[in-house]
């Protein structure tokens, strides 16, 4: 399938125009950042990981009624989305606490939470993604009260589905970040899970051992991130049960 030209480029992927008015085509780099890309490196077949665990949780959103903005997986690193206006916002859920939120609170990283805390920060690189309130978002118009009561519920949906599919597979779901985009159709508009969800976007810890399957394993330089992915693929079923190296087993 034709792309078009580049519209954009971040750190982890490339969109382009996409082949019908409406589409774009996302494209899965194999970079990996942390510490707002302080730390970099290129991890070979992270990208391909990403693209089919990213395929595999937004079919699934589809499948339960969770709009998002994925059409179909083109092939092994690309997959045609539906063009959507990004609400400057990242989406926070934590079941646990971890990262940024155990140092801001001094709670200890992998205690349970009394209730899923759903944050928001506001999507400025130059700035570090600060963490902001439902106040600052209606001052300065980032989002309407509506939209904010619809993305707390696309949040909230979205975390019942991961939990559960991750507790299937002997996965804690730490906490993880979504985008949320705008889609009109006419004078209508809606809200749907954009971007992307992949290990990228989680903290993933195995039930039994804590061990991190997620960019932890990068940002703390705990081994191989690929190897990491391509555990949770495996036991999503996204990949066979055996096998080594993801690309040659990732086909079509």
């Amino acid at each position: 399938m034709a792309r078009g030209k580049k519209i954009y480029e971040g750190k982890a992927k490339i969109l382009f125009e996409g082949p019908e008015p409406g589409t774009i085509v996302q494209y899965f780099k194999d970079d990996a950042t942390a510490f707002n890309a302080e730390k970099k490196d290129v991890i070979d077949g992270k990208g391909v990981l990403n693209n089919r665990l990213s395929e595999y949780f937004m079919t699934g959103l589809t499948q339960i009624g969770v709009p998002t903005h994925f059409l179909k997986r083109l092939n092994m690193r690309e997959q045609l989305v539906r063009s959507c206006e990004i609400i400057p916002l990242e989406v926070i859920v934590r079941n646990f606490a971890a990262g940024t939120m155990s140092k801001r609170l001094g709670i200890e990283e992998g205690t349970q939470l009394p209730r899923p805390i759903v944050e928001y920060c506001y999507k400025d690189d130059s700035l570090g993604d600060p963490l902001v309130s439902e106040e600052h978002i209606a001052a300065f118009g980032w989002a309407s009260q509506q939209d904010m009561d619809d993305i707390l519920g696309l949040a909230l949906r979205v975390n019942d589905f991961m939990s559960g599919v991750m507790f299937g597979v002997g996965i804690k779901l730490i906490d993880f970040k979504i985008e949320i985009g705008r889609v009109y159709e006419g004078d209508f508009q809606r809200l749907v899970v954009a971007d992307e969800i992949s290990p990228d976007s989680c903290r993933l810890w195995d039930i039994e051992t804590n061990q991190k399957l997620d960019k932890d394993v990068f940002r703390r330089d705990l081994g191989s991130l690929t190897d990491a992915y391509a555990e949770v693929a495996r036991r999503l079923g996204v990949l066979p049960k055996t096998g080594g190296h993801p690309k040659p087993t990732l086909v079509n």
